[in-house]
Protein backbone atom coordinates (compact mmCIF):
# COMPACT_ATOMS: atom_id res chain seq x y z
CA UNK A 1 0.00 0.00 0.00
CA UNK A 2 1.68 3.31 -0.81
CA UNK A 3 2.41 5.71 1.76
CA UNK A 4 3.15 2.57 4.52
CA UNK A 5 6.68 2.18 5.13
CA UNK A 6 8.14 -0.77 3.64
CA UNK A 7 7.95 -3.95 5.40
CA UNK A 8 11.77 -4.41 6.34
CA UNK A 9 12.19 -0.78 6.93
CA UNK A 10 12.09 0.87 10.28
CA UNK A 11 10.93 4.25 8.87
CA UNK A 12 14.61 5.57 8.89
CA UNK A 13 16.25 7.63 6.15
CA UNK A 14 18.56 5.11 4.15
CA UNK A 15 22.47 5.94 5.31
CA UNK A 16 24.22 7.94 2.44
CA UNK A 17 28.08 8.62 2.32
CA UNK A 18 27.54 12.21 4.22
CA UNK A 19 25.39 10.27 7.34
CA UNK A 20 27.81 7.46 7.50
CA UNK A 21 30.56 7.56 10.05
CA UNK A 22 33.02 5.67 7.96
CA UNK A 23 31.97 6.36 4.57
CA UNK A 24 34.68 6.57 1.88
CA UNK A 25 34.71 9.30 -0.94
CA UNK A 26 33.02 8.82 -4.14
CA UNK A 27 35.11 6.26 -6.74
CA UNK A 28 35.97 9.31 -8.64
CA UNK A 29 37.24 11.61 -5.79
CA UNK A 30 40.95 10.45 -4.10
CA UNK A 31 41.51 10.68 -0.35
CA UNK A 32 43.74 13.43 0.71
CA UNK A 33 45.91 11.64 2.70
CA UNK A 34 47.12 9.05 -0.70
CA UNK A 35 47.47 12.09 -2.56
CA UNK A 36 49.82 13.79 0.29
CA UNK A 37 51.54 10.24 0.71
CA UNK A 38 52.20 10.32 -3.29
CA UNK A 39 53.84 13.40 -3.28
CA UNK A 40 55.92 13.03 -0.27
CA UNK A 41 59.22 12.77 -2.06
CA UNK A 42 60.53 14.75 -4.42
CA UNK A 43 61.37 12.42 -7.50
CA UNK A 44 57.43 12.19 -7.18
CA UNK A 45 56.68 15.86 -7.31
CA UNK A 46 58.66 16.34 -9.68
CA UNK A 47 56.74 14.46 -12.69
CA UNK A 48 53.81 15.78 -11.50
CA UNK A 49 54.84 19.45 -11.72
CA UNK A 50 55.80 19.04 -15.18
CA UNK A 51 52.42 18.01 -16.33
CA UNK A 52 51.04 21.54 -15.58
CA UNK A 53 53.03 22.21 -18.76
CA UNK A 54 53.32 19.18 -20.76
CA UNK A 55 50.87 16.60 -21.24
CA UNK A 56 53.68 13.60 -21.97
CA UNK A 57 57.07 13.14 -21.05
CA UNK A 58 59.18 10.15 -22.31
CA UNK A 59 60.84 8.95 -19.11
CA UNK A 60 64.57 9.34 -19.85
CA UNK A 61 63.76 13.07 -20.59
CA UNK A 62 62.36 13.03 -17.24
CA UNK A 63 64.78 11.71 -15.51
CA UNK A 64 67.57 14.03 -17.46
CA UNK A 65 65.23 17.03 -15.87
CA UNK A 66 65.13 15.86 -12.64
CA UNK A 67 69.26 14.82 -12.15
CA UNK A 68 69.54 18.55 -13.43
CA UNK A 69 67.60 19.77 -11.03
CA UNK A 70 69.12 17.75 -8.42
CA UNK A 71 72.81 18.76 -9.34
CA UNK A 72 72.23 22.17 -10.17
CA UNK A 73 73.52 21.91 -14.05
CA UNK A 74 71.54 22.53 -17.06
CA UNK A 75 69.98 19.83 -18.77
CA UNK A 76 72.50 19.39 -21.93
CA UNK A 77 75.14 18.75 -19.19
CA UNK A 78 73.87 15.95 -17.58
CA UNK A 79 76.08 12.86 -16.95
CA UNK A 80 74.90 9.58 -18.44
CA UNK A 81 75.92 8.25 -14.54
CA UNK A 82 73.16 11.07 -13.01
CA UNK A 83 70.55 10.30 -15.85
CA UNK A 84 71.12 6.35 -15.25
CA UNK A 85 70.27 6.61 -11.61
CA UNK A 86 67.73 9.01 -11.15
CA UNK A 87 66.21 6.94 -14.56
CA UNK A 88 66.41 3.71 -12.58
CA UNK A 89 64.81 5.66 -9.09
CA UNK A 90 61.71 6.77 -11.59
CA UNK A 91 61.15 3.39 -13.43
CA UNK A 92 61.04 1.26 -10.44
CA UNK A 93 60.02 3.47 -7.36
CA UNK A 94 58.11 6.83 -7.63
CA UNK A 95 56.70 6.11 -11.35
CA UNK A 96 54.86 2.98 -9.99
CA UNK A 97 53.93 5.12 -6.69
CA UNK A 98 52.30 7.33 -8.88
CA UNK A 99 50.41 5.35 -11.21
CA UNK A 100 49.06 3.37 -7.70
CA UNK A 101 46.78 6.44 -7.26
CA UNK A 102 46.27 7.63 -10.60
CA UNK A 103 48.07 10.81 -11.08
CA UNK A 104 49.88 9.23 -14.04
CA UNK A 105 49.93 6.84 -16.55
CA UNK A 106 52.64 4.90 -17.47
CA UNK A 107 53.06 3.24 -20.74
CA UNK A 108 55.99 0.85 -20.41
CA UNK A 109 55.82 0.11 -24.55
CA UNK A 110 57.41 4.05 -24.85
CA UNK A 111 58.40 4.86 -21.61
CA UNK A 112 56.47 7.75 -21.61
CA UNK A 113 54.30 9.20 -18.88
CA UNK A 114 51.23 11.28 -18.88
CA UNK A 115 48.68 12.35 -16.66
CA UNK A 116 45.94 9.48 -15.15
CA UNK A 117 42.82 9.48 -14.13
CA UNK A 118 43.19 12.00 -11.02
CA UNK A 119 45.55 14.00 -12.27
CA UNK A 120 43.65 17.02 -11.90
CA UNK A 121 42.86 16.50 -8.34
CA UNK A 122 46.97 15.76 -7.34
CA UNK A 123 47.96 18.96 -9.49
CA UNK A 124 45.46 20.77 -7.30
CA UNK A 125 46.71 19.36 -4.62
CA UNK A 126 50.16 20.23 -5.15
CA UNK A 127 49.33 23.92 -6.59
CA UNK A 128 48.40 24.17 -2.96
CA UNK A 129 51.41 22.60 -1.36
CA UNK A 130 53.68 23.84 -3.47
CA UNK A 131 54.40 27.42 -1.49
CA UNK A 132 55.69 25.36 1.48
CA UNK A 133 57.64 23.07 -0.50
CA UNK A 134 60.67 23.65 -2.49
CA UNK A 135 59.55 26.57 -5.06
CA UNK A 136 62.61 25.95 -7.24
CA UNK A 137 61.71 22.55 -7.68
CA UNK A 138 58.47 23.74 -9.36
CA UNK A 139 59.95 26.64 -11.15
CA UNK A 140 62.22 23.92 -12.78
CA UNK A 141 60.15 21.37 -13.65
CA UNK A 142 58.01 23.83 -15.50
CA UNK A 143 60.78 25.29 -17.62
CA UNK A 144 61.51 23.94 -21.22
CA UNK A 145 63.83 21.47 -21.29
CA UNK A 146 67.16 22.66 -23.04
CA UNK A 147 68.57 21.15 -25.56
CA UNK A 148 72.52 21.43 -26.73
CA UNK A 149 73.02 23.99 -29.64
Amino acid sequence: MTGEPDADSDGSPEPNAATTPDSRPPPDVLELERIYEALEHPRRRYPCYTLFEDTEWSLTDLATKVAAWETGVSESEVSADDRGKVYVSLYHVHVPKLVDVGAIEFDETTETIARGAYAEQVLTALEGLSASLDAGQEAHARGKMDTED
